[in-house]
């Protein structure tokens, strides 16, 4: 069910077994170029690896051009209604478009765009989502929603092969967890091209992340999906850290430290909580991928945090700081994670 073709996004490989990529989008207004690159940027130092923008007017279409060059990122086009900023983006040196095929204009205008891109060797996300389905599908889409979905780009996707075109990969998203599970699934049962997945309008940082977490988690461990946006309503930095952790915890990508720690109960012999918090913060900063534990009592605790590299495992008014499986030392628990991170830094750089 995993994609079989590939493209490149800048220097990003999309699809074909090559690693599940993250993305995310500037929240900014993309008139003003500084500030979308200072987004960018920090998108970057934590682990974006294509970034897309909005491009709604000719102003955003005029600060493409310096996005593109500046950015250290491939930057996405996104585009909706109007072809001619799509023509625009390709001339502006975008790494690539996301269009709707069924709102960005008539069929030959969809013509125009892909043979444009073709000239450019730029590729198409085709981007589909339950809120935007063309008329004809909207009665089918109140009868059976993820098959309005999945015939709409299909529809698209046969489109783009009758211009012989084929450097494209497509998105089928929903603020329905279950159908965009469902609609991906049958999409990666018909086609072979890469399938970029999202849970789109999933809401703000807690409970986006959740709705992302499932719909996303579930087809990727079913090995469908080649790159991700974890869509939230907040900070665009917070949609890169969710994406990692859900690749992480699936084994998918290895991306600075997994933090483990155990649920808090009556065995605890110290605040695991504030503790636990206290050491998530500090490992922000940390880039290598390590594991730390954070277990509170005897029980569970010495085996857990000797399969970790460094770890705390409580004691009677004490704790165990482990590196690499072996005890290193006792310490009061005030001072656990101060020797914690003494451990960490004479062993990672």
């Amino acid at each position: 069910m995993t994609s079989i073709r590939q493209m490149n996004i800048g220097q990003v490989t999309v699809g074909g077994g090559a690693p599940v990529s993250v993305q995310s989008m500037t929240n900014t207004d993309t008139r003003d170029a500084g500030a979308t690159l200072s987004q960018i940027r920090s998108l970057a130092a934590y682990g974006c690896e294509i970034v897309r923008v909005a491009v709604p007017d000719e102003g955003s279409a005029a600060s493409l051009r310096q996005i593109v060059a500046e950015s250290p990122l491939p930057v996405v086009a996104d585009i909706h209604f109007k072809a001619d900023l799509a023509l625009k983006a390709i001339g502006a040196g975008a790494a690539a478009l996301r269009i709707n095929p069924g709102n960005i204009g008539s069929e030959e205008r969809v013509r125009e765009i892909v043979e444009t891109a073709r000239a450019a060797a730029v590729p198409i996300r085709i981007g589909v989502n339950a809120g935007s389905l063309p008329r004809k599908m909207r009665p089918l889409a109140e009868e059976d929603p993820v098959r309005a979905l999945v015939e709409t780009t299909l529809e698209y996707v046969a489109l783009f092969e009758g211009f012989g075109f084929h450097n494209f990969k497509v998105s089928a998203k929903s603020s329905s967890v279950r159908e965009t599970i469902e609609a991906n699934l049958a999409l990666a049962a018909a086609m072979d091209y890469p399938i970029h997945l999202g849970v789109t309008e999933a809401g703000t940082v807690w409970t986006g992340a959740i709705k992302n977490a499932v719909g996303i988690g579930a087809l990727l461990a079913q090995g469908v999906g080649d790159t991700i946006r974890v869509s939230l309503t907040g900070d665009p930095v917070e949609e890169v850290r969710a994406g990692y952790e859900i690749l992480k915890s699936l084994g998918l990508r290895e991306h600075g430290p997994n933090l483990i720690s155990c649920p808090t109960c009556a065995r605890r012999s110290f605040d695991v909580e504030a503790v636990a918090l206290e050491v998530e913060q500090r490992l922000a900063g940390y880039r290598t991928s390590i594991e730390v534990a954070v277990m509170g009592c005897v029980v569970n605790g010495p085996g857990e945090a000797r399969r970790a590299d460094f770890g705390i495992a409580g004691g009677r008014n004490e704790g165990l700081i482990f590196a690499h499986g072996e005890p290193i030392r006792k310490v009061p628990p005030d001072q656990l994670v101060e020797a914690l991170f003494e451990e960490i830094a004479k062993r990672v750089q």
